[in-house]
């Protein structure tokens, strides 16, 4: 049976890919095809179209005219078939997104027409004399007006409807309208933004929607998960996999704590106060249960005993966490100031795009030495009356698991 199931939905993904590598290449043909009406419209009714091998075919240019015209329509009033059950709202943004580069798509496709078929069908051959540069002209101020629609159609649907396009954004966006190249880049930034924003409430309704077939995994706080460095609370970089799921599906409450990738321990540990309290606040609970892997241990133990969130905390469970530091990182912080600096600059740049405000991986990664953690661990003391345990993991060697290949054999030789 299990064989049998997997087998299902090998078929059923498969025919998901399918799906879309249709519809893509449906949307492809209908962007080129209505931006050019005009030119296919006048080549089928003087019987030009194909080099006059074929007759004059006007009834057959007015009804594909208007089929392709009601297609057009339809596709910029709905874009975007939703599946995911996420609100209206999220559906329009998202469609925007999908007319966005759909209009970048035709603008690239009839830059090629202008510059490769124009010539040719301007000019013409020795068997046939040139079309008219009126149609030409009319086909260029037409595609430029269909392509326009579709653009302003998508942008408009970005601007009003995502919630994570901040005021700075949409001014930015305003401001770079006019401006070649620069708007291109805005507005794929913003596309970005809105499909993580679309992703992120796609996830959590299906975390909320499944429903609890026991209580097993209930507890009497709700739980926040912490992750560690390198990660965030998205679609993309979410590595809490299917547990918040299960967890779930048994009775549990489940929050996440939303710090940020690379941020310090002092700065992510704000993210987790304010969490906790907006946890504490929507759902009345008097505490929460933490669940912290990696650095977001050392973040949970810093935000509860330096940041008053003792009295709101009923315990703390950090998995894998370098509580005593890493003697790797000691070799690590050995590299030369410029290098290591250098690397800390590409690795923000980087995680900034993925919505880190304030990423600082030199000072992050410093945090994990020994030292650090000694010093860590003689200001950062545990709490009585909240409730502290610690769990590690053993790798048997470095085939246990193929995304630690490196970091297993780096360590190894240092701490054994």
């Amino acid at each position: 049976m299990d064989w049998d199931r997997k087998r299902k939905k090998r078929e059923g993904g498969k025919l998901v890919k399918a799906k879309k590598v249709l519809k893509r290449l449906y949307l492809g043909v209908m962007i080129a095809t209505v931006s050019n009406l005009p030119l296919l419209v006048y080549g089928m009714f003087t019987g030009r179209l194909l080099e006059e091998t074929v007759p004059a075919q006007p009834a057959a240019a007015v009804m594909g005219a208007i089929l392709l015209s009601i297609c057009w329509l339809y596709f910029n009033i709905r874009p975007y078939r939703d599946r995911n059950h996420a609100g209206l709202r999220l559906v329009i943004m998202r469609g925007g997104r999908t007319l966005g580069f759909a209009a970048i798509y035709g603008i690239a496709v009839q830059c090629l027409v202008i510059m490769i078929l124009y010539p040719r069908l301007l000019h013409g051959n020795a068997d046939a004399a040139g079309w008219p540069a009126g149609i030409l002209i009319g086909n260029t101020v037409f595609a430029a007006a269909a392509l326009l629609v579709l653009l302003w159609n998508g942008i408009l649907r970005l601007y009003l409807t995502s919630a994570r396009l901040r005021v700075r954004m949409r001014v930015l966006m305003l401001l770079a309208m006019w401006i070649p190249v620069v708007n291109l880049a805005v507005l794929l930034h913003a596309m970005r933004l809105v499909r993580a924003e679309y992703d992120y409430a796609c996830y959590k309704e299906a975390v909320r929607s499944t429903r609890a077939e026991s209580d097993l995994c209930r507890t009497k706080y709700p739980l926040i998960m912490v992750h560690g460095i390198g990660f965030r609370d998205l679609h993309y970089f979410n590595y809490w996999g299917r547990i918040p799921r299960e967890l779930v599906r048994y009775g549990a409450s489940v929050y996440y704590g939303n710090q940020e990738a690379l941020g310090t321990i002092a700065c992510n540990a704000e993210d987790i106060r304010k969490k906790i309290l907006e946890v504490v606040e929507e759902t009345g609970c008097e505490k929460v249960n933490i669940i912290a892997h990696s650095k977001g241990g050392l973040d949970a133990r810093y935000a509860i005993s330096k940041l008053g969130m003792a009295p709101y905390t009923a315990s703390l469970t950090t998995v894998s966490t370098p509580h005593h530091g890493c003697r790797f990182v000691d070799y690590a912080i050995r590299l030369p100031e410029g290098l290591y600096r250098l690397v800390a600059r590409c690795f923000d740049r980087t995680f900034s795009r993925f919505g880190d405000k304030n990423p600082d991986f030199y000072t992050a990664t410093h945090q994990f030495s020994t030292a650090s953690s000694r010093a860590f661990n003689e200001s950062v003391s545990d709490v009585p009356g909240v409730f502290y345990q610690s769990y590690a993991s053993k790798m048997r060697d470095c085939f246990s698991d193929p995304l630690l290949w490196i970091p297993y054999c780096l360590i190894k030789p240092l701490e054994g």
